[in-house]
């Protein structure tokens, strides 16, 4: 393997609360335990390095205690730091809600993390066999957006779009933008309704893969379902999820996601790329945190396949968390 994933994206900081479950307006949840970790962004570079895949990060890192948080889980992953840092602002932070089934909901504000500048994106200098991943939010933030726009429109190569929970809320022409310039769109079933207007999984992959250069296309995660993947002009094909018992689904898109790029730069075909990331994004649900993604041994041995040569992945570390509980 000789190509990088480059992440644009910022990296926020996760306020995990574990719950009974979301509470209504005007009530307060019941909390049994409660964590601070490296979250967001840091997901899905975490899924690709420990599948093997050499990773950086070109988003902006603030100054300040949750800034260090981030820049100490970067470094403990062996992520490089390429972007800037940013003095006078601290790291976004999101507040994350686990309910008793596993399920997560958000409240989200960035920081640094929704700062980039045409300076900042000029340096950024894929080489050949690098690819670029670039999340919806940084496209939601105005910090970042109108760069961004400029930058997507010199069409960065071998670029991984990934929509985020908030692409209803992006303005047409950067939305556009992205959708134009990516390679690859990966987006779970609500944010593919958002995009297509469409109802099946399947037929929102393949209308997501039209238009996408050779050898691109896209990919509907589905939860539990596992995932449609579509070549461009080529129908829709389902690959079923692997079955684990779910406690904690925060960071499980980002973990398909980083597994799916990490599994292109070895060369695999997306086909089996996908079908790796579903494994690995399963397991990484049946562990408390938001960066729990498996091991490259771990995703083979759950495949029966061993690895073709002696482990030379990142051991998986554990997240960077602070517990109250």
């Amino acid at each position: 393997m000789t190509g990088r994933l480059i992440q644009v994206s910022g990296v926020i900081v996760d306020l995990v609360y574990r719950v009974d479950a979301v509470p209504a307006p005007g009530t307060e949840a019941i909390v049994h335990g409660f964590a601070i970790a490296a979250g967001g962004g840091f997901n899905a570079m975490v899924a690709a390095r420990r599948m093997g895949a050499a990773v950086a990060h070109a988003g902006t890192l603030g100054t300040g205690p949750f800034a260090d948080i981030a820049a100490a889980a970067l470094a403990r992953e062996g992520i490089a730091q390429i972007g800037a840092r940013l003095s006078g602002c601290d790291q976004g932070l999101c507040t994350v809600l686990i309910d008793r089934g596993g399920e997560r909901s958000f409240i989200a504000a960035e920081g640094a993390d929704g700062v980039l500048t045409d300076a900042d994106l000029a340096r950024v200098t894929p080489g050949a066999e690098d690819w670029l991943l670039l999340s919806g939010y940084a496209l939601h933030y105005a910090g970042s957006r109108a760069a961004l726009v400029r930058w997507l429109a010199t069409r960065p190569p071998r670029l991984v779009f990934d929509p985020s929970p908030v692409i209803a809320a992006i303005p047409e022409a950067a939305r556009q933008a992205a959708l134009s310039a990516a390679h690859w769109i990966t987006a779970n079933r609500e944010e593919g309704a958002a995009l297509t207007g469409l109802i099946d999984p399947g037929a929102m992959a393949a209308a997501l893969a039209q238009g996408r250069p050779a050898g691109g296309g896209a990919i509907l995660r589905d939860g539990a379902n596992g995932c449609h993947i579509a070549l461009a002009g080529a129908p829709a094909r389902h690959l079923p999820g692997f079955p684990v018992r779910a406690i904690d689904t925060n960071g499980a898109g980002d973990a398909h996601t980083g597994a799916f790029i990490a599994r292109l730069l070895v060369g695999d075909t997306p086909e089996r790329a996908a079908h790796l990331a579903n494994i690995c994004a399963a397991l990484s649900t049946t562990t408390e945190g938001p960066s729990t993604a498996p091991d490259l041994t771990t995703v083979l041995a759950a495949t029966g396949t061993p690895p073709a040569a002696p482990a030379t992945t990142p051991r998986q570390a554990t997240a960077t968390t602070r517990r109250n509980t």
